[in-house]
């Protein structure tokens, strides 16, 4: 019985809230409006729940009875592109980590996004991650063994491919995708200790986290919450608190990027609830920090200097013992992220000070973020009335963010674009808007 409630299509199922003999109705209801008749009913049902395949009319039939568009059927992918759930989270749980991988990897071969994740969902999944202890491993007990050897090249390759420099994303992308196919399929079918399945479920944990900060580069918001949403099961199945946060943080940073602060406030809440390393909880505080200075501008100043001074004590805390995830924080990001939220309260002159101080002291290899933090710096200036130096900011990030390729810096330059308008006879102003067009 468990197999078959675990199989893609009882999930799918699940999701929606319907009983076998409601998707049996939607079937035959599919086929109606075409004319046609369909033979399913609840037994063969049952037979697809346990592993026979549909022929692909049945396969379109299921698609619109669980109610996605025929189109998202690719039938020599079965049960592969199902939907899992009806809201894009999967919830956590036993045996959820594998589903959630399933999802993302579902909503990568999936060009078209037939549903954004409210914040509602994401804010629910923070809360059940705070409120519950680590799952337990599941431990696969078929298939076949899988050696501590093959899991250390698995993992030296992810370590590789993710040391890569921006501008090479472009051809690490589909290898990084390949090793995180390749770890579900390690942690469905095969059969591992609990030692070697703790290091799978922190690596698909790595993968997945890493693909969607490539996914969100490049402006693929659902498929790169699919992914941290994927990570998170994995790192709660691992028993790691500290990632489970940082995943979090990702999501919350994603939601406002979005603008939606109310979402990204609540789930960085959540996140700080079990967030232990001091350097994890130096990055929490300054994203809090961060969307509640653009949420509540001056009305929320007194939670944002606690904000900024938490994230401050935490990173002189931190030592060199810290999670793969935020090791790269540092004085520089402390710094642009504290000028930023002054910005957004109104302290214009300290907030550039700290913008430009966090720019001298970020390493030369963090080159995609220094593309971010000229953007800031850009929009520091603009508030000073400063458009001569405003423009060469921004030219500088715009190069450096088409040098290598990194479409959110380029985004961020211009949303800048419409403020330079009023300048368009200072120094290198105009040079900025060609560029910008061309």
């Amino acid at each position: 019985m468990e197999e078959t409630t675990r199989h893609p299509l009882a999930l799918a199922r699940l999701a929606r809230g319907m009983t076998n003999k409601e998707l049996v109705s939607g079937i035959h209801a599919a086929a109606a409006r075409r004319g046609l008749r369909s033979g399913t009913d609840e037994a063969r049902v049952r037979k697809w729940q346990r592993g026979v395949e549909p022929s692909e009319e049945s396969q379109i039939y299921i698609a619109e009875a669980l109610g996605w568009p025929a189109d998202i059927v690719r039938p020599g992918d079965w049960p592969n592109w199902l939907p899992l759930t009806a809201d894009g989270v999967i919830r956590l749980g036993p045996h959820s980590s594998v589903s959630a991988l399933r999802e993302a990897l579902r909503t990568a071969m999936d060009r078209r996004t037939f549903f954004s994740i409210s914040g509602a969902a994401l804010s629910a999944l923070a809360a059940d991650w705070a409120a519950g202890p680590a799952t337990a491993l599941a431990q696969a007990h078929n298939g076949k063994p899988i050696g501590e050897d093959f899991v250390a090249f698995l993992e030296n390759t992810t370590r590789q491919l993710a040391g890569h420099a921006t501008e090479q994303h472009q051809h690490t992308a589909t290898l990084m995708d390949a090793h995180l196919s390749t770890v579900t399929e390690l942690l469905e079918h095969g059969r591992y200790t609990p030692g070697i399945g703790q290091r799978l479920h922190t690596l698909a944990a790595s993968l997945s986290q890493t693909v969607a900060w490539h996914r969100f580069d490049l402006g693929r918001h659902t498929h790169a919450s699919q992914n941290w949403i994927a990570a998170l099961h994995n790192a709660h199945a691992a028993g790691d608190h500290d990632m489970g946060a940082g995943l979090l943080s990702d999501l919350a940073y994603q939601a406002a990027w979005r603008n939606d602060h109310t979402t990204a406030a609540s789930i960085l809440n959540h996140a700080l609830t079990r967030a232990q390393n001091p350097a994890a909880r130096c990055l929490l505080q300054l994203r809090l920090a961060r969307t509640l200075a653009v949420r509540g501008g001056r009305g929320e100043r007194r939670s944002v200097l606690r904000a900024l001074t938490a994230a401050e004590q935490h990173l002189s805390d931190a030592s060199a013992d810290r999670p793969a995830w935020c090791a790269w924080v540092s004085e520089a990001d402390l710094a642009v992220d504290s000028g930023q939220a002054l910005l957004d309260l109104g302290d214009i002159s300290h907030a550039h000070q700290l913008i430009s101080e966090g720019e001298r002291l970020l390493p030369p290899a963090r080159d995609k973020t220094r593309g971010v933090f000229l953007a800031y710096r850009a929009a520091s200036h603009l508030d000073l009335k400063e458009p001569e130096l405003a423009a060469a900011a921004a030219t500088e990030s715009l190069l450096l963010a088409r040098r290598i390729g990194a479409p959110r810096c380029v985004q961020l330059v211009d949303d800048l674009l419409p403020r330079f308008q009023h300048y368009q006879d200072a120094q290198g102003v105009p040079e900025l808007l060609q560029l910008a067009a061309a």
